[in-house]
């Protein structure tokens, strides 16, 4: 039986499930029965397992190069830790699915558990995807760009960066240093003199011809021989030039070729690990300090350092540090594609598998290495202090969080430290392109991947606390249709209102009528004296008020989430008031595309005279049929 967990031509996917009926509570012996009937049937094949709870679940995932004997672990309860007893307890149900060799079940496990996002696994926190740059393939003057997310366009892709900023720096080198066009290709139409970036010198204007085809693709080769890392070759060849230019008594020419070999002195000073001859490289080292485990990622492409980040996996406590890494590697380059040198800080029980799996994914041959002399090993050297120091600062930031968070329960009187906290704001400007913004904190900080906005749909958008409730209303109803139970990290123990009594009292309403009662719902009003941070007052559901003192640490931290509320809501305002900006009334009319859409406002100067253009004057227009114009007319006209 096929499923929906990987490519069918990839697995011999059989998918089995067998469940015990019984009390949904926890019950060891039920799960050890729901999984003795599962091994009856089990072969001595490689695959991956799913177990499930009552609710159908994904508890854990796991992989196996013989399936009935990795299962047969887990009915031998005393000899399995705290953490994997308290799973069988929980199991109920078990799906199976049957793999060619022990390979191809490690990289389905890794899908399967970016997928589900078990309990009882590893988990890769970090659900941002990591910047590339790409330089396109599709067109005669091809453009430069950062891109995330899948990779279809065609073109060369470059990466990953570790960071947004990281890539935009890169990128704004490049464009000083090899003047690649960065504007979209409906932009680069229709220009009829250079823009802005030429004249600062960051762009050869192909779209006005102020280089041709040849001299922009001589561009291109240097652009890409660069990110290959042959920095030296562009050097020398732009030194040469600029050489040249001068001999020619050609000063401005050789005053651009001066400026460009400046902006490759700048990319080179920012490499300031020094991984020549390294080629392509990941790097990973693990810390680890009370229960805690931090991994740092060094990503080297062509001997230059493209940035490094720290990552903090979840749901580590009792693994053993291999098995994290392991797991870590493989979600990792679930995204990422992997460089063709891997080093790592230890000798990993599954290197040979891990290795054998990933050159599977990339069809090339991955190499994973713990080097013990030279500059790899001063480069993994260099990564495991990053490591030891980014675990520290987790550790002391995680200390005052977990403070800051038994305050709050204090504060409002909640029954334990609150795990997850939303804090909800509204955006608009006199009425129009308004919209709600939710974001989410817990101990580790703020969690971006769980922001969400709300385009106000039903509410008079003039009507501050109607477009509370619509949101709150969004935002409650479809969780209560996700996890009628209110558990798990998608339920909040603490709801912020940016706003005073009428907000809460809008808020309250809302939870009532959804039967909620169990969230903690806490206005946040400036105070009498608008604008004078310290002054706020928090408006309590049984009518108090609270202040705090203006130095209090927990009200900067109350403050700093009001504050990203604030953030988030106005940048998705702006950009929604952005492309509402950019907007024409044409461009509800199906089948006018952008070349028509041009030249009907160029001929009739607003769209508000093409609506009420007569059809013999529409057929007049400079690049319009008389099937179009006929369309245009019976769009405005025949109602």
């Amino acid at each position: 039986m096929n499923g929906s967990y990987g490519p069918p031509d990839r697995f011999n996917e059989e998918q089995a499930t067998f469940t015990i009926r019984g009390a949904d509570a926890p019950d060891l012996k039920a799960g050890e029965a729901a999984i003795r009937n599962v091994l009856k049937t089990l072969p001595l094949k490689p695959g991956v397992y799913r177990m499930h709870d009552a609710k159908g679940d994904v508890l854990y995932v796991g992989k196996a190069r013989a399936l009935k004997n990795r299962v047969a672990n887990y009915v031998q309860v005393e000899r399995l830790p705290k953490r994997l007893q308290r799973m069988v307890s929980q199991t109920r149900s078990m799906t199976i699915v049957t793999t060619n060799n022990e390979a191809e079940a490690l990289l389905l496990e890794a899908q399967l558990i970016k997928r589900y996002r078990p309990a009882y696994n590893v988990l890769l926190r970090d659900d941002k995807s990591f910047p590339f740059i790409l330089l396109r393939a599709d067109h005669d003057f091809p453009r430069i760009q950062k891109h995330r997310g899948a990779r279809r366009a065609k073109g060369d892709y470059y990466g990953p960066f570790a960071s947004a900023g990281s890539v935009n720096n890169t990128l704004n080198a490049l464009q000083k240093l090899f003047l690649l066009r960065s504007c979209t290709d409906g932009f680069f139409k229709t220009r009829d003199r250079p823009c802005l970036l030429y004249q600062i010198k960051r762009c050869s204007a192909p779209c006005v011809g102020r280089i041709d085809p040849v001299g922009y693709a001589d561009l291109v080769g240097d652009a890409k021989k660069f990110l290959a890392g042959k920095a030296t070759d562009v050097q020398a060849k732009l030194g040469a030039q600029m050489q040249a230019a001068a001999e020619n008594m050609d000063f401005e020419l050789a005053a651009v070729l001066r400026d460009r070999l400046k902006a490759l002195t700048f990319i080179q000073g920012t490499q300031f690990i020094n991984a020549e001859g390294v080629g392509d490289a990941d790097i990973f080292a693990l810390a680890s300090h009370e229960g805690l485990i931090g991994i740092e990622a060094f990503f080297i492409r062509g001997g230059q350092n493209w940035g490094h980040r720290s990552f903090f996996p979840a749901h580590t406590a009792d693994v053993p540090e291999d098995e994290v890494l392991t797991q870590f590697m493989m979600q990792f380059y679930e995204e990422v594609p992997p460089a063709r040198t891997i080093l790592i800080d230890r000798v990993l029980p599954e290197a040979e598998l891990l290795t054998q799996a990933l050159s599977e994914q990339t069809g090339r041959k991955v190499e994973l290495t713990v080097p013990q002399r030279g500059v790899r090993k001063r480069l993994l050297d260099q990564a495991s202090r990053n490591a030891q120091e980014a675990l520290e600062r987790r550790l002391a930031e995680s200390t005052t969080q977990a403070r800051l968070h038994r305050e709050l329960a204090e504060l409002f009187e909640l029954g334990e430290s609150p795990d997850r906290i939303e804090v909800y704001d509204n955006s608009h400007i006199q009425g129009t392109n308004a919209l709600g913004a939710m974001v989410v904190a817990g101990p580790e900080g703020f969690r971006k991947g769980h922001y969400r906005k709300f385009n106000i749909k039903q509410a008079a958008t003039d009507d501050d606390y109607a477009m509370m409730r619509e949101v709150l209303q969004r935002r409650f109803s479809r969780a209560l249709e996700e996890n009628s139970d209110r558990d798990g990290e998608t339920w909040p123990d603490l709801v912020l209102l940016d706003g005073g009594r009428g907000q809460l009292n809008a808020a309250k309403a809302v939870l009532e009528d959804l039967g909620i009662e169990d969230v903690c719902l806490v206005g946040v009003a400036k105070g009498p004296h608008h604008g004078r941070e310290g002054r706020e007052v928090f408006h309590l559901m049984d009518g108090r008020e609270l202040t705090l003192p203006v130095n209090s640490p927990l009200l900067f931290y109350l403050q700093r989430l009001r504050d990203e509320v604030h953030r988030f809501a106005i940048g998705a305002h702006r950009a929604k008031r952005a492309k509402a900006i950019g907007a024409s009334p044409l461009d509800e009319v199906p089948g006018i595309g952008p070349a028509r859409k041009k030249a009907l406002l160029m001929h009739f100067g607003t769209g508000r005279a093409v609506r009420n253009a007569s059809l013999e004057d529409l057929r007049k227009a400079p690049g319009v049929s008389a099937a179009v114009a006929q369309q245009v007319y019976d769009f405005y006209h025949a109602r």
